[in-house]
């Protein structure tokens, strides 16, 4: 554990490929990650605790519906679905389960993402 409570280990960097980089850039600037950097064919996103989502232009077509190789986490599971809803997200219902909550989304490139709920409470991250 570092002197301030974080744990001292983080995910540096998450993958996407996508066949529009600038579709799935802008989709995940709209709903809270900070812009690092965005071309033609490669973006760079920064979620909280600075690990960074990278998009990459997939070589060829990305299957529709599919599962997306990580989920999103947020303090507030009720509030993040509502505010995807009202920005015309389709969002199924939330879950509650016995350690995280969930809803899943429809995100860009046709990737369905799960959005889970922290169990971080008071701690650091």
């Amino acid at each position: 554990m570092s002197a301030d409570g974080r744990p001292k280990l983080a995910v540096g960097h998450v993958s996407l490929e996508v066949e529009d980089v600038g579709e799935a850039h802008a989709f995940f600037v709209r709903h809270g990650m900070r812009d690092i950097f965005e071309g033609d064919d490669f973006g760079v996103l920064e979620l909280r605790g600075g690990t960074h989502l990278v998009l990459r232009r997939a070589e060829g077509t990305v299957e529709p519906d599919r599962t997306a190789p990580f989920d999103l986490m947020v303090d507030d599971i009720d509030a993040a679905r509502a505010e995807f809803a009202s920005a015309g997200v389709t969002a199924t219902g939330i879950a509650r389960g016995r350690i995280h909550d969930t809803f899943h989304i429809e995100g860009p490139g046709g990737y369905r993402f799960a959005v889970t709920s922290s169990h971080a409470g008071d701690r650091a991250v």
